[in-house]
């Protein structure tokens, strides 16, 4: 279970560096009653995104369970391979267009909008196309963790991914009025470096993901390759 938690607390994390969250919370936090709108706004993004992953994982995720009468090893070790490769491709798209994605303020205007159902409708939208989310999914059905174990994990990778705006939320309690221009200089932070930030984490999550299941994988080669791996794969906590 600690090698799904380390890929779920990476992805979770280069997956937090989304600007469709995080602007949103940041011009919350420059309204009326801000920590209560910026709470709210945490608490929609956090349940539809997490309701949408038990959903997928106790419905398709549960059929194909089914169907292949338990995912064997080798099955969980290409899914940590897939993962990996997703986050590596999101890691190079992002790098490569920088620039144009540092100009683009994908924050809607959130006046007049319940903050929570903002929140759920953002996440909503975006569900679809969360493909990091997708692969800790996949990774997570192909673990051979009973269904309570499969949800702890998901819950942990939804916390990752609100971590900044837990942020945003411990910074308007912590310093109040003054927290407006450390929040406004943190939006024009990330509106300017969001895509370098996210290429970067994508990259350690992917890399990360991909020697978990690769070294899996390459242990069962026979041969001083196969003996080199399985003993460095023994030291990988499972």
């Amino acid at each position: 279970m600690l090698r799904l938690i380390g890929i779920a607390i990476s992805i979770g994390l280069a997956d937090s560096i989304n600007p469709s969250t995080i602007a949103p919370a940041l011009y919350l936090a420059a309204g009326e009653r801000p920590r209560q709108s910026v709470t709210k706004f945490t608490f929609g993004v956090f349940a539809v995104y997490l309701l949408g992953g038990l959903l997928i994982a106790a419905g398709p995720g549960q059929l194909l369970i089914a169907l292949t009468h338990r995912p064997s090893t080798l099955v969980r070790q290409l899914l940590e391979v897939l993962a990996g490769v997703v986050m590596l491709t999101i890691a190079a798209l992002s790098w490569r267009h920088r620039k144009h994605l540092a100009r683009i303020d994908p924050a809607p205007s959130p006046e007049g909008r319940s903050s929570a159902l903002l929140g759920a409708g953002i996440t909503a939208v975006e569900l679809p196309t969360a493909f990091p989310y997708f692969g800790v999914i996949f990774a997570v059905i192909g673990s051979r963790l009973d269904f309570v174990r499969q949800v702890l994990v998901l819950v942990l990778f939804n916390v990752c991914f609100v971590l900044p705006l837990l942020g945003a939320i411990a910074t308007l309690w912590i310093f109040g009025d003054r927290a407006a221009p450390k929040l406004a200089r943190a939006r024009d932070f990330l509106q300017r470096y969001w895509p370098v930030l996210l290429s970067g984490l994508a990259l350690i999550a992917g890399a990360l993901a991909i020697t978990l299941g690769a070294t899996g994988i390459a242990a069962r080669v026979h041969g001083r390759l196969g003996r080199f791996f399985r003993h460095f794969h023994k030291i990988i906590p499972h």
